[in-house]
């Protein structure tokens, strides 16, 4: 693992000063907003990204990433990360882990700007006394499914607390009290005192605190009160001086309380928001409710299984971060949502890989194959081209002997006349060596071919100038001699996008485990990281979990082939 991540740092480095960003170019909306208070109250653009460590990163989550990241990096500012852990139940330092792991991956420099929002809990817990000095904020005993039913519909204004006029003496003196821990979760919370016959239900008299009796992964076990994240957010911007708070449409009706703490508190920073469409990509669920259900309940290997949209589901599986941040530039940067096809996820995964993977021989369904004429004892080498597309990849030595494995289905014993691959008295190119002509199979009891019996032209060897020698068809091989034995796992959608009440339906067939595929020796010299084409087969990658030497284990990036048209 720890030359992949080397490898992965100088591959990202790279990403960094050659990728120019549709996502933090002039062609999205919020450069307007941004243009505008650099030529007016700002000197420099601030940014943030705010992620709850609940979780792993995915392809939505990553939009978020390269928006902040990116136009910090076009207009010369700078971008914070900041973990939103104000919730300790459902957090913890696996997630802020693979959180940092992924955002370096995508290729972003985080410096020293990793911050956390228990960084500010005593801030924030004064900020809330002052609010309670001020009258804008109450200690209300109604437990939560009652405060919901005091907010009403928004059809009607809501019912205020009965407890929203206490003093501000007394609600000192209760918000103290829960501070120390004299109260049990759930009994009481601290609300900010707006307006509960607003049109936004988020402007009703929101909770800000909540009592929790639980161990924080970075506070321990110092507070019993935690911020809400609708308080907590505006303030840790405002504190750090964030100058645009820019994330997604659903934060839209939580602007006005945004703003509404900030001006309450008079901090001299005034972050400005800015909401963009969220990322919705076909045959993907991006909830980190359901994705957490899915790793609980074993249904898939983890937060990093390559069905997975998330980042590390996504790098397991051979998806590079170029591919990914390709994907966003091309998608763009709106504020309407609209539903964006996976199959160009897997178009750009493509387009990355084709001039990049070496292109070597395997065969997930082999059947032997014998050519009689060739010499028993014999092995030769043969030079073979790594990327017949990219001359700068070089070439390998490829052996060559008198059996060899093919694809079971590039024989067929009566072939159509269109078939033009091996069948008998047929002859047939064989990548990087001769021609080969059929001549009969062995069956089993069954029926089934257990082999397949070949002579070859010397005369035809690749490279050798032959004229007027030609076939239809190339067919890949694999040297039975020094045959490396792998598993191939490929992958399917995990769910299906439809009109059902959920939204989607679960694949039952999204793997499928080859056993005692065949590949030529040069996989051994690949490792976890590395890109692979399986000639004829698709893009590959070793799985970083499971595959070890002498038990090599390889995951479908992508098929070859899309029907996806741009």
């Amino acid at each position: 693992m720890a030359l992949t991540e080397n490898k992965s740092m100088t591959e990202n480095k790279d990403l960094m000063e050659n990728t120019t960003s549709a996502l933090s170019a002039t062609g999205n909306f919020i450069h307007a907003y941004i243009q505008e208070d650099l030529k007016g109250r700002l000197n420099q653009l601030r940014t943030r990204f705010p992620p709850e460590p609940n979780g792993y990163l995915h392809i939505g989550s990553a939009k978020a990433v390269c928006i902040n990241y990116g136009m910090a990096e076009l207009y010369g500012g700078v971008c914070n990360l900041r973990f939103d852990d104000t919730n300790p139940v459902k957090e913890d330092v696996e997630y802020v882990n693979s959180i940092i792991e992924d955002i370096k991956w995508l290729g972003f420099d985080l410096g020293d700007r990793v911050y956390y929002a228990s960084d500010y809990f005593d801030k924030l817990y004064e900020c809330a006394v002052e609010l309670i000095k001020k009258g804008a904020a109450y200690v209300c005993d109604l437990s939560a499914e009652e405060v919901r039913q005091y907010r009403r519909s928004l059809n009607e204004p809501g019912l205020k607390s009965p407890y929203r006029n206490r003093s501000a003496e007394e609600n000192l003196e209760l918000f103290r009290r829960m501070k120390d821990g004299e109260f049990p979760d759930g009994s009481r919370t601290l609300r900010a005192k707006i307006d509960m016959a607003s049109s936004n239900i988020n402007m009703r008299d929101p909770v800000i605190y909540r009592i929790a009796h639980a161990t924080h992964h970075n506070t321990g076990d110092k507070w019993c009160i935690y911020p809400m994240y609708d308080f907590a957010h505006p303030l840790e911007d405002a504190i750090e001086g964030i100058t645009h708070s820019l994330c997604s449409i659903e934060f839209e009706d939580h602007r006005p309380l945004y703003d509404w703490f900030i001006e309450h508190l008079d901090f001299p920073v005034r972050p400005r928001q800015i909401e963009f469409a969220k990322l919705i990509v076909s045959n993907t669920i991006m909830g980190k409710r359901y994705l957490r259900q899915l790793v609980e309940n074993g249904e898939v290997d983890g937060w990093d299984d390559p069905r997975m949209v998330t980042l590390s589901g996504l790098r397991r599986r051979g998806y590079t971060p170029r591919a990914i941040r390709s994907f966003l530039e091309r998608v763009g940067v709106s504020k309407a949502e609209s539903l964006v096809d996976i199959a160009f996820l897997e178009h750009c995964a493509r387009e990355d890989l084709k001039p990049a993977a070496k292109v070597l021989m395997a065969v997930l369904d082999p059947v032997r194959l014998v050519i009689d004429n060739y010499p028993e004892d014999q092995t030769e080498m043969l030079t073979i081209e790594n990327n017949p597309e990219n001359p700068d990849l070089g070439a390998r030595q490829v052996a060559f002997s008198r059996e060899l494995y093919i694809e079971r289905e590039d024989f067929m014993e009566n072939a159509p006349n269109k078939f033009y691959r091996l069948s008998p008295g047929k002859e047939v190119r064989f990548k990087g060596a001769y021609f080969l002509t059929c001549t009969h199979c062995v069956k089993d009891a069954d029926g089934a071919v257990t082999e397949i019996h070949c002579v070859y032209d010397p005369a035809t060897k690749s490279g050798s100038g032959f004229e007027g020698r030609k076939v239809k068809g190339t067919v890949h091989w694999v040297c039975a001699r020094t045959a490396v034995p792998i598993q191939a796992r490929l992958f399917d959608y995990l769910v299906y996008t439809d009109d059902s009440e959920q939204g989607f339906t679960r694949n039952p067939n999204s793997l499928t485990v080859i056993d005692g595929a065949m590949a030529e020796a040069a996989v051994t010299e690949t490792v976890v990281g590395d890109s692979l084409q399986f000639m004829r087969n698709g893009y590959y990658c070793q799985d970083s979990r499971y595959s070890k030497p002498g038990a090599l284990v390889f995951n479908r990036t992508v098929a070859l082939k899309s029907s996806f048209k741009l």
